[in-house]
């Protein structure tokens, strides 16, 4: 062995014991008569001590040595005179009796500490060495006892792990597929899964009625902070259950995480909200419950008083933000540019302030009396000092609008505490969703999400209004997992394809080996997946998932490390029968 501990192994109680580390130099401090390494590896850093006076030949080396380079240090552990209680090392220093290079290291392109100073392009592109960092470091080792979290508690409950292929049959309804050649079978593709979902629903038909796989999934979309191209989702499926049973199951996994993970207790069940409620409270279907501020609908109070914007609207809409009637009128400007910024599209924004005096006042108080508006905020139960907002337009985007205007004004009041975690379950979801362009209706997760029962004879007279036995899970403003009950029922699936415009060759084209499964005793099943990144990421208190995955790609899909996606060989390119073509200049 090279070692005889780790570089967060050694505690006070070890004084006067011999002992062998390895690591990276992490910096090197000369003090005239002596020298101080910080010696770092993946448990932590160990203070080394050079003493000129007793051994200047090894000071003198250690001067020598660089920031990253590979050594091995043996002495003797002693207890230090001036004690580091920031690590768990901090009592002990080695004082180094020989000192071995085993591998020397160029200069690196940033400093590797706790807070670098190198930009995310270049510390993606040098990834390796980021890793090396240890709130970085410490992502990777959450997201492992995470996995094992999860792992020991499904196998307590009777799950069993199935891998599935990743080299499965393309089925373009959904997210975009990323697609494989074949090079035995010239001019047929692969397909990359987006998720197991027929694979662990042949799975149920197979009689594996509680099955789990943390397992990584593929889609080509366009990128952001909390979604790559390749992911990790904890995908689940259960037979012989009802949606209350899948529920039950999954929000004791969630409450059993935060317990041994974060030492946090959730001792009531999880609030269950339906997806029209949480659009007319909220405008999105995963509202962040941390703070109140609900969306209120005002169309009938605020038409017909000759305020022309409202008048014209479908609806107007409002949020009453406490304790922020002071807001300045450079203060509100800043908020009317907010919605208007393109991505929120609002046309503008009208306030009106409820003075802690009593006092009401709104930017249309000349189209509204005293009365009128005072019963906007009776509506709304504001209290004096309260500043309601207010905006107009399409239903769908105004409450979509007010949405991002509510989680600003939760940032600005500081409302969206990192550390306070409010899960939910939102259900009931349309089963369908109308795609304009298209003239078709598109299945809101996918065509094997069962509908409420109540809802079936729906599906050939009105799609549009039938329900889906599909829920997800949120916690905090972010979609954590989500899943359905499915069919199992030929007939129903059948009907399905139809509502979504297959054509029954189509349908057997893209899932006959579902149907065949189907027609030999499929039981009743459902399931969820959980976006194990996102979660992971929500645990170490950042928005983004990059960090908490070893090597993931930029937000063009790139892994600049690799230089990837990258051309390959003609050759190889002539073995799959594949013919780049060539863009016409001009």
């Amino acid at each position: 062995m090279y070692r005889t501990h780790t570089c967060g192994e050694l505690k006070i109680q070890d004084a006067g014991k011999d002992a062998t580390l390895c690591g990276w130099i992490q910096k090197s401090r000369d003090l005239g008569g002596m020298t101080f390494i910080d010696l770092r590896d993946r448990y932590g850093i160990t203070q080394l001590v050079f003493n000129m006076e007793t051994n200047p030949g090894l000071c003198g080396q250690a001067r020598k040595l660089g920031r990253e380079y590979v050594v091995q240090a043996k002495g003797k552990v002693r207890e230090r005179s001036n004690k580091n209680p920031k690590i768990p090392t901090g009592e002990i220093e080695i004082e180094a009796i020989e000192v071995t290079v085993l591998n020397p290291s160029e200069i690196p392109p940033f400093t590797i500490e706790e807070d670098t100073d190198g930009g995310e392009e270049l510390r993606m592109k040098y990834r390796y060495l980021d890793l090396r960092r240890q709130p970085v470091k410490n992502n990777l080792i959450l997201r492992h006892r995470m996995a094992q979290v999860v792992r020991n508690y499904m196998d307590s409950i009777g799950f069993i792990e199935v891998e599935t292929p990743f080299l499965i049959k393309s089925t373009p309804e959904g997210a975009r597929d990323f697609i494989v050649p074949s090079r035995m079978q010239p001019g047929t593709f692969y397909a990359l899964p987006q998720s197991p979902q027929t694979l662990k629903q042949l799975l149920m038909v197979s009689g594996f009625d509680r099955y789990f796989q943390i397992v990584r999934c593929f889609r080509d979309e366009d990128l952001r902070a909390d979604r790559q191209p390749e992911f990790t989702q904890i995908d689940c499926e259960m037979s012989f259950v009802t949606m209350d049973d899948i529920l039950d199951t999954f929000e004791g996994l969630v409450k059993h995480l935060f317990s041994k993970v974060k030492n946090i207790e959730f001792t009531y069940p999880f609030r269950r909200l339906s997806f029209s409620d949480a659009m007319e409270s909220y405008g999105t279907d995963k509202p962040d419950l941390r703070f109140g501020m609900e969306i209120y609908d005002l169309t009938e109070l605020a038409k017909g008083h000759g305020f022309s914007v409202f008048d014209a609207s479908e609806y107007i809409g409002a949020i009453c933000v406490p304790g922020s009637a002071e807001y300045t009128r450079k203060q509100i400007d800043e908020l009317t540019e907010f919605v208007k910024r393109p991505q929120i599209g609002a046309k503008g924004l009208v306030y009106l302030k409820y003075g802690s005096d009593g006092f009401i006042k709104s930017s249309v108080d000349k189209f509204y009396s005293p009365e009128d508006l005072r019963s906007w905020a009776e509506m709304m139960n504001a209290v004096m000092g309260d500043l309601i907002l207010i905006m107009a337009g399409d239903r769908m985007k105004t409450l979509a609008a007010l949405s991002e205007l509510r989680l600003e004004m939760g940032n600005r009041l500081g409302l969206r505490n990192k550390d306070v975690f409010v899960p939910l379950w939102v259900v009931d979801f349309p089963l369908l969703e109308w795609n304009e362009e298209e003239k078709r209706f598109y299945a809101m997760h996918h065509p094997f999400t069962s509908p409420k029962p109540e809802d079936i004879p729906l599906m050939e007279t009105d799609p549009g209004k039938v329900r889906a036995n599909a829920y997800d899970m949120v916690i905090n403003g972010v979609e954590i997992g989500g899943g359905s009950v499915r069919i199992h029922d030929s007939s129903l699936q059948k009907l399905m394809f139809r509502v979504l415009g297959f054509t029954e060759k189509e349908a057997v084209e893209q899932f006959g080996f579902l149907m065949n499964a189907f027609r030999y005793g499929a039981p009743p099943h459902g399931g969820i997946a959980f976006g194990f990144d996102r979660l992971v990421a929500m645990f170490g208190g950042q928005d983004s998932i990059r960090d908490f995955i070893a090597f993931p790609k930029n937000n063009s899909g790139r892994d600049i490390m690799l230089d990837t996606p990258s051309p390959v060989l003609e050759k190889q390119l002539r073995e799959l029968m594949i013919e780049l073509k060539k863009e016409k200049n001009g």
